[in-house]
């Protein structure tokens, strides 16, 4: 069991140090992107092995809904936009567009996606 606590961050460069800390014990690598975070989910390198079962409890998950939610996840797409490469700036816009419209995901609900892709991996939201 992995506990992400989400009283200990209020924004994604601080989820990335939370999850670096739980998932990655004792490893010099650190979590600094969305695929980043989805290829440790696959395990082998960090607390757990490929295809381990893992639960992961996020505490204080009504926090980082509010903190990774639509300001964040709205000032995430316009740096990639102002930074421009190697991010797809198209893109970026693109979902910045979706998120204003009320059709994009937020930040939160994007990370959520990238667990349960993970089909070894229990969420549960506390």
């Amino acid at each position: 069991m992995a506990v992400i606590n989400g009283s200990h961050f209020s924004d994604l460069s601080g989820f990335y140090e939370e999850v670096s800390q739980v998932l990655m014990k004792g490893k010099d690598w650190k979590v600094g992107t969305l695929d980043g975070f989805d290829d440790i989910l696959y395990g082998g390198f960090g607390v757990f092995e490929n295809k381990d079962e893992l639960e992961i409890i996020w505490k204080d998950s009504q926090k980082s809904i509010e903190d990774l939610g639509f300001k964040a996840t709205k000032e995430f797409y316009k740096n990639k936009i102002r930074q421009g490469k190697p991010f797809n700036i198209n893109l970026a816009q693109h979902k910045l567009n979706d998120l204003i419209d009320g059709n994009g995901q937020t930040l939160f609900e994007i990370l959520i996606e990238i667990v349960e892709s993970h089909q070894n991996i229990t969420l549960i939201l506390d």
